[in-house]
């Protein structure tokens, strides 16, 4: 199968387009440098001939877009309409990377994948534009949503709490936002395998089972680097606060992914034992 990754430099990106190779098929990764995805011709000529278009490209910069919300949407919403046109031109079937971010947060039970959206920040607006897009332009289309990601690939919550821990024996890390630390290999691996299955086209949520809150993570994060948990210290999002708000609850449901027959990925603690050691050394 041919597939067309853009994004490709990125911390899932890379291990995308990792996952792809070894399971045999034809990949060609792109960026920004190879790719505008915002540009209409540049896409239509880059995506003609290929089976799959990935899209993992995106604005992530969460409190940067609240002041340049209308650069966020034009790579998170205008690209994936522009790549969901091309690819529904070309027969391809496009892949959406979205986020728990069109979410409010303030949910007590795992978010369906048809629950009402009411994103609360600019990064959240844009990437539900993006998936409101794609969900027009392109029928064949497989949307999904993400949250906490981490890998060897790129920065990530636990290499930095791993780092801070050891250079100053201790730190505070919120306890009241709460949600499912999900590894890129994972994502990557269920990714190919919604493909792979021929899954229903729709929206379905890729994170890890189970979940905890940031100083859960960030004790299992410290507990891997070999220093004790305890030095993690639990404190409240009111003494960080930022410029866009954070969902106090990103737990998604993967009831989408049951009914397609695809195994969800596994719980998030028993994944970190076996992701830990490589990502902190990457």
């Amino acid at each position: 199968m041919r597939w067309l990754v853009t994004g490709a430099n990125g911390m899932l990106g890379q291990d995308l387009v990792a996952l792809l190779n070894e399971r045999g098929h034809e990949v060609t990764a792109v960026d920004r440098a190879e790719l505008d995805i915002t540009d209409p011709e540049a896409v239509t000529g880059a995506v003609a001939g290929y089976d799959v278009v990935a899209n993992v490209a995106a604005y992530t910069a969460v409190d940067a877009a609240e002041e340049h919300e209308d650069a966020a949407f034009t790579v998170n919403a205008v690209g994936p309409q522009l790549l969901a046109r091309a690819a529904r031109l070309a027969g391809a079937r496009i892949v959406q990377i979205s986020t728990d971010y069109v979410f409010a947060g303030d949910g007590t039970s795992p978010y369906a994948e048809d629950a009402p959206i009411a994103p609360r920040s600019a990064y959240g607006r844009t990437k539900a534009a993006g998936e409101w897009a794609v969900r027009a332009e392109n029928p064949d289309h497989l949307i999904v949503r993400t949250a906490w990601l981490y890998g060897a690939k790129g920065g990530c919550f636990p290499k930095t709490i791993a780092r801070v821990a050891a250079e100053k024996g201790g730190l505070d890390v919120i306890d009241d936002q709460v949600g499912q630390p999900t590894w890129t290999v994972d994502l990557a691996d269920l990714v190919e395998r919604l493909v792979a299955a021929n899954a229903p086209s729709g929206t379905y949520h890729g994170t890890s089972s189970g979940q905890t809150s940031w100083h859960g993570f960030a004790q299992a994060a410290v507990a891997t680097a070999g220093l004790d948990p305890q030095i993690v210290r639990p404190t409240t999002s009111d003494v960080y606060v930022r410029p866009a708000p954070r969902p106090a609850y990103s737990v998604l449901g993967h009831d989408a992914l049951t009914a397609a027959g695809i195994e969800p990925i596994g719980d998030w603690a028993q994944r970190w034992q076996q992701a830990g050691a490589s990502v902190l050394a990457g």
